[in-house]
């Protein structure tokens, strides 16, 4: 399987996790000119920006380590194109989210990084 297919897997096999903790998932791979967002979700009202990494056992590091400041940076201006363009209230809550896979394990890290601005 490619690189790809293999995010594929795990993307949605963290959908999966999501949705089966109470959480709808309003898109999947929203894609902007500044980059990605794996999943947005509706987690009780509060709208999820979810970064999804796979490790496939702990030699190349944890999962959540993948999600450095530039990346960081960088889903925090695809929210902002998100919420600009679904027009979405400024008072609506929303948090940054990262689902972490280590081997078949999923963990669902809220609130894992602060909005950054640059």
């Amino acid at each position: 399987m490619n690189r790809r297919g293999i995010g594929d897997k795990y993307e949605e096999m963290a959908a999966g996790y999501i949705r089966a903790h109470g959480a709808r998932i309003l898109e999947r791979n929203y894609r902007s000119r500044m980059g990605e967002i794996d999943i947005i979700a509706n987690d009780a009202g509060t709208i999820c920006f979810v970064e999804v990494k796979y490790r496939k056992d702990g030699a190349s590091g944890d999962p959540t380590e993948a999600v450095g400041e530039r990346k960081q940076f960088t889903i925090c201006r695809v929210a902002d194109h998100y919420r600009m363009v679904r027009r979405l209230p400024e008072d609506i809550p929303y948090r940054f989210d990262v689902a972490a896979i280590k081997g078949e394990e999923i963990y669902w890290y809220k609130n894992a990084f602060s909005y950054i601005m640059f």
